[in-house]
């Protein structure tokens, strides 16, 4: 047998559906196998594109997205998508082409050792050397990809290996991986954590995106009403229009929630680690941590749990709502008052209307549009930190945020892996002018694809979350401005559909007429940051300090005796 057709065999023992791919010469042989297999091979205009749509596919599925692309540049136009994978915890497995090793008449051209550049990036990288452990380096690069911590494994094919026949014909079967669950210790011990706590707080991370999971917490807080909030690849776990919401870690200090989680004495950690941005930085003084998790910890100076319950987060949820005690759990009011005035500050920096198009604004006239379902997907940028903290998702993966890498350049291919996955659902990216040129060319593979994809294209003529950094740290404005082309006939001269909006009252009519025509939209919105540093600075520290002189005031009641649920 054909070392191709072995290898492809194998990806299709493994339920490879598509490979998302840039073709090179050397990787020629497994695209004609390919061919002839049962999967799909989808063709981008560039290596992280494909790269950004296999780890969507590994976000969304929880199965690897596979990856194939050359040698040399090929491989080293990857490394920034295997890189958001890797810290993202999204299973991947990366095939890269490579020129002959035993005979090659092309000396070192093209040639890197792609092997040893994927190794600190990855969680395993190898090259196929003999035809006959394909199936088993196969089977153990998936196996990888998924087990534990999610990530990325990487298989190198040289040229000459690919045409090899092998005696070996069959992949190695795959076998059931089983999250083991936590220890009835463990569990003992987080429920009497949790039923001595005066003021608990439930935070949720990217790990908890599981319908099961979803369903196993929905369950627990309806049995405990604890309140909870989430991290930015968190949202959506829950439904945001909960009563018990009190928001979004967007910022990393001074909003309110910062004051809730101050306030907290237990805080119960569902699905998020470190590799994330974290929502606050434990001391010694801190309110204690409970870490819920399929892995350990990383224990550093900001992050060092009081308890780890390690297994499948799902029954160890239900196993909490089960077995808690139905005892009047004491919360405090200022808990309350936090949500109440967290919700009126998003209610007062949302009204009007205004001359130019402002973020929060922005941010209220999306939610009006989206469906339950529908799914936004975001580049990185200052739109993104609006968003996060404004914006109230209600599912799992319908708001697809990368706060790990939070890298430019991914929110185009983002969004078309999502359409690719769910195609009966509506998918709008958010990016800006920055981040869509970084990689432009999605567009053109988005057409090629035939995906219903609305891209909201934000444009402030630089780079402005780093201006707003900028202005924070008393810098004067310099080398964050550029010049941009036209967008709508960019979109036009593609085939694509372009529109420019300038008012906000013609946002929402504008998308909801491009999610319900199909096809590729994409509407140049100028936004205005003006007043970030007033918005998320000065007036909202005013706004807190306010709540501070509240905290005084504040008690603790039982939950099931507060006003208006007696």
């Amino acid at each position: 047998m054909k070392a191709s057709d072995l290898f492809v065999s194998a990806l299709e023992n493994e339920g490879v559906k598509h490979v998302f791919t840039v073709p090179g010469e050397e990787t020629l042989d497994l695209m004609e196998s390919i061919r002839t297999s049962s999967i799909e091979l989808v063709v981008l205009r560039h290596e992280q594109v494909a790269g950004f749509m296999a780890a969507t596919y590994g976000r969304l599925t929880g199965k690897p997205g596979v990856c194939l692309v050359t040698l040399g540049p090929g491989a080293t136009n990857l490394m920034t998508a295997v890189a958001h994978a890797q810290l993202g915890r999204m299973p991947m497995v990366v095939i890269t082409g490579q020129k002959p090793i035993k005979t090659s008449h092309q000396g070192k051209f093209q040639v890197v050792d792609v092997v040893q550049m994927m190794h600190p990036l990855t969680k395993s990288a190898q090259s196929v050397l003999d035809v006959h452990k394909i199936p088993a380096l196969v089977r153990e690069a998936f196996h990888l990809a998924q087990e534990e911590t999610p990530g990325v494994a990487h298989l190198e094919l040289p040229e000459d290996v690919a045409k090899e026949t092998s005696k070996v014909t069959q992949p190695i079967p795959v076998t059931l991986l089983h999250k083991p669950y936590a220890s009835k210790e463990a569990i003992e011990k987080a429920l009497q954590m949790i039923e001595e706590a005066q003021c608990p707080l439930l935070m949720v991370g990217a790990g908890a995106h599981n319908v099961a999971i979803a369903e196993a917490l929905s369950s627990f807080l309806k049995k405990v009403d604890l309140p909870f909030f989430n991290t930015q690849m968190g949202k959506g776990v829950l439904d945001e229009w909960h009563p018990r919401f009190l928001g979004t870690a967007a910022l990393s200090e001074g909003d309110f929630l910062h004051r809730a989680i101050e306030h907290a004495d237990l805080i119960l950690n569902v699905g998020h680690d470190t590799v994330e941005k974290p929502p606050f930085i434990m001391s010694r003084k801190s309110a204690k941590v409970i870490h819920i998790n399929p892995h350990p910890a990383q224990i550093d100076e900001t992050y060092f749990p009081q308890l780890e319950v390690i297994g499948n987060i799902a029954h160890t949820i239900e196993e909490f709502a089960q077995q808690v005690k139905r005892k009047p759990y004491r919360a405090s009011t200022y808990h309350d008052l936090i949500k109440k005035k967290f919700d009126q500050h998003i209610e007062l920096i949302s009204q009007g209307e205004e001359r130019t198009i402002s973020a929060p604004l922005l941010v209220r006239e999306v939610q009006k549009v989206m469906p339950r379902d529908g799914i936004l997907a975001f580049d990185n940028g200052m739109y993104k930190i609006w968003f996060a903290r404004n914006y109230r998702a209600h599912g799992c993966h319908t708001f697809l945020i990368d706060n790990a890498l939070a890298t430019m350049g991914a929110g185009v291919a983002i969004g078309m892996g999502a359409k690719y996955i769910y195609p009966s659902r509506k998918v709008v990216v958010i990016t800006g002018d920055g981040g869509f040129l970084m990689n432009a060319n999605a567009l053109a593979s988005a057409l090629d694809l035939q995906l219903d994809l609305v891209i909201l294209l934000l444009r402030d003529d630089g780079y402005g979350m780093i201006k707003w950094k900028q202005e924070s740290m008393h810098f004067p404005n310099f080398g964050l401005e550029f010049g941009n082309p036209d967008f709508v006939k960019y979109a036009e001269a593609h085939g694509a559909f372009g529109a420019r909006v300038d008012t906000i009252e013609g946002v929402a009519p504008a998308l909801t007429r491009c999610l319900e025509a199909g096809g590729v939209h994409l509407l140049d919105v100028p936004i205005d940051y003006t007043d970030n540093h007033y918005m998320l600075g000065e007036e909202l520290q005013s706004c807190v300090r306010a709540l501070d002189q509240s905290k005084a005031n504040a008690r603790t009641v039982p939950l099931n005796q507060r006003e208006g649920e007696k």
